[in-house]
């Protein structure tokens, strides 16, 4: 635990969002009119750079972007919210990652991403980056990069003795068990019963599936539910942890505040239990506003949520 900012690096995508906004998500070779388009910056990784940032963290973020004019516009919208993009690659002759997301009147959505550049994070970016991760009080990891980029980035913090939090997404099948010997796996109610092969339909099929996900390694195991909160499971036991209920505008980035919010959180006091609190609250807020990146909180914003709760 720092005695400064909590010092947060996270390794993992940055992306163009394309936004379209309508009344129904299309069914399957359906057509729907759009109501409006926009551009945000996004990927999980700088997603959860900002959240981190505006929560309080002192913040790095490693990865890659393409030579086109948004991955200019994505990395100056990270260094302008105060994440360090020393480590963030321009990779010649690729583009950026590119998300088309479509939101319905609900705030529901569904994504599609293109990796552009993220596709070519590599072990040796994260090599190049190695002091950087030494440096950190967590290193928080997902899934829109190679898994060998993700692997190394993991092995580099352990070798440091840095925490590390993964948020398995997007989550398949399959993966190597190294990744699931982290401090802290955080999956939602879709990416968790995916990873532990286990039907996830309520906390107590989330306490089944975090106790099948410890027994593959990992430490800690917090499976978002949506409105019913959070399921926090390690050695102590299991314990739902109570949501902050808010209209729903655009679920995107909710995930990503929680993350980003529960990394400095957990670093800043060492309580895990109050972590996963303050990250429900980063999590509620951004899904009660548009956007990405636009929808995430400050400090400020999630401890007066707190407080009126």
């Amino acid at each position: 635990m720092s005695p400064a900012a909590p010092r947060v690096v996270v390794l993992g995508s940055l992306n163009t969002d394309l936004v379209v906004r309508c009344a129904e998500l299309p069914a399957p070779g359906q057509t729907v009119a759009g109501r409006s388009v926009a551009e945000f910056g996004g990927g999980k990784g700088a997603n959860q750079a900002v959240a981190a940032a505006l929560a309080g963290g002192d913040v790095a973020m490693v990865g890659a972007v393409g030579e086109d004019a948004a991955s200019g516009r994505l990395v100056d919208g990270l260094v302008r919210r105060g994440v360090d993009c020393g480590a963030v690659v321009r990779r010649a002759g690729t583009r950026g990652g590119t998300a088309v997301i479509t939101v319905d009147d609900r705030g529901q959505n569904s994504i599609v991403v293109v990796p552009g550049a993220n596709g070519t994070v590599g072990p040796a970016d994260v090599a190049a980056a190695e002091a950087t991760i030494a440096a950190a009080d967590v290193l928080l990891v997902q899934l829109e990069i190679p898994v060998d980029a993700v692997l190394a980035g993991v092995a580099a913090a352990k070798r440091a003795g840095v925490r590390v939090i993964f948020d398995p997404a997007p989550a398949v099948a399959g993966l190597p068990d190294e990744l699931f010997a982290v401090d802290l796996l955080c999956p939602n109610e879709t990416e968790a019963a995916i990873l532990s092969g286990l039907p996830v339909k309520s906390p107590e099929d989330a306490e089944r599936a975090a106790d099948r996900l410890r027994e593959r390694g990992a430490t800690r195991v917090a499976v978002t539910l949506g409105d019913a909160g959070t399921l926090l499971c390690d050695a102590a036991g299991a314990r739902l942890i109570p949501p902050f209920p808010v209209i729903a505008v655009d679920t995107t980035a909710a995930g990503d505040a929680f993350a980003g919010a529960l990394a400095v959180r957990w670093a800043a006091t060492d309580d895990l239990d109050a972590a996963v609190r303050f990250a429900n609250a980063a999590g509620a807020l951004a899904a009660s506003a548009a956007g990405a990146q636009d929808s995430m909180a400050t400090a400020a914003d999630i401890h007066a949520l707190m407080a009126d709760r």
